[in-house]
């Protein structure tokens, strides 16, 4: 499991998409064929609510054997590997900055037909289309990072009800 780290919201920046477009296509290029598709999910996708400086990305690949076999690939441009990490059919990687050890990006990859892609997509969707949603959300956020300054595992957990409550609705609205 990675180290926490210090929970940091800053303002949206509007960079942020483009930087997850470039990791986007630097991950690609890594993995090759088997990805399928590049999401941007997580508070840097939303652009009305404070986030911590991480993008939170999910590619999704025909599946996870052939990531698996691009381990090493993987982890020669600077990725840490963590595996499913509690969430079965996920391989999570993380990546830092060399010179400051500050985390820059999560990869949350699935294999293509995952409902866990969906429940991303529908949670960051739906907040981008209910801004009184998404403010409820920076407080809530706010309000765990008051609570664990220092711990990203702590704050992570605490934020947990509040988004299982939100994916629900989330998903029904998705496919409604």
């Amino acid at each position: 499991m990675p180290p926490p780290i210090k929970v940091e919201l800053l303002p949206h920046d509007p960079r942020w998409v483009e930087s997850a477009a470039l990791e986007g296509d630097l991950f690609a290029a890594i993995i090759g064929s088997c990805l399928v598709a590049m999401h941007h999910i997580g508070s840097t996708a939303i652009p009305t609510i404070r986030a911590k400086p991480v993008l939170d990305l999910v590619p999704v690949v025909t599946d996870l054997q052939a990531l698996d076999d691009g381990r090493r690939e993987i982890e020669a441009h600077g990725y840490e590997w963590w595996g499913e990490l509690g969430l079965p059919g996920r391989r999570y990687c993380t990546k830092s900055d060399p010179a400051t050890g500050r985390r820059l990006v999560q990869l949350h990859c699935y294999e293509d037909g995952s409902p866990e892609i969906e429940r991303h997509l529908a949670f960051r969707d739906y907040l981008r289309s209910h801004p009184q949603i998404a403010a409820a959300y920076d407080r809530e956020k706010a309000r765990c990072r008051d609570l664990h300054p220092e711990d990203s595992h702590a704050y992570s957990d605490c934020k947990d009800a509040w988004i299982k409550s939100i994916e629900a609705q989330a998903l029904a609205w998705r496919r409604a």
